[in-house]
């Protein structure tokens, strides 16, 4: 059974650990998270959660309009390749709609792009690296139906 509901933020450390910050010195914990407008969405599978995002209020120079960041975006090892990223920003998507947020935005790792492009990400800049490694910035029209 899968489900994708709002979690605490306290649920999304061990992805964060496992899958982003293994190896790398950076702070799993982000400024940010505790903050009211901030929201973590999570996948369940069978009691596990497997999939994670963390979604803040903040803006991006380049775009105007209301804006969230989606930070820390990570799936186990066993989940990728299921569409739970897919799910989780559907989920995460229809939060959005309900702040009227016009655009999300990410700093997507090089090897996430085709992802995130997938999921109407466009790139926004040129490449541009981290202690994570390369990455682009990239957004998404929140689109109102």
């Amino acid at each position: 059974m899968v489900s994708v509901n709002k979690i605490d933020v306290k649920d999304t450390y061990a992805l964060r650990l496992e899958v982003l910050r293994k190896n790398i010195d950076l702070p799993y914990e982000f400024d940010g998270d505790l903050d009211n407008e901030t929201f973590h969405v999570g996948v369940i599978e069978n009691g596990n959660i497997v999939c994670i995002g963390t979604f803040m209020k903040n803006s991006l120079n380049e775009l105007n309009g209301i804006q969230y960041q989606l930070r820390g975006m990570a799936s186990s090892s066993e989940a990728r390749g299921k569409g739970y990223g897919k799910l989780l920003l559907k989920f995460a998507t229809n939060e959005l709609l309900k702040l009227k947020v016009k655009f999300l935005w990410c700093n997507a790792r090089e090897v996430a792009v085709k992802f995130y492009e997938k999921n109407q990400f466009e790139i926004i800049g040129d490449r541009f690296e981290n202690k994570a490694g390369p990455h682009y910035k990239m957004f998404k029209t929140i689109k109102y139906e």
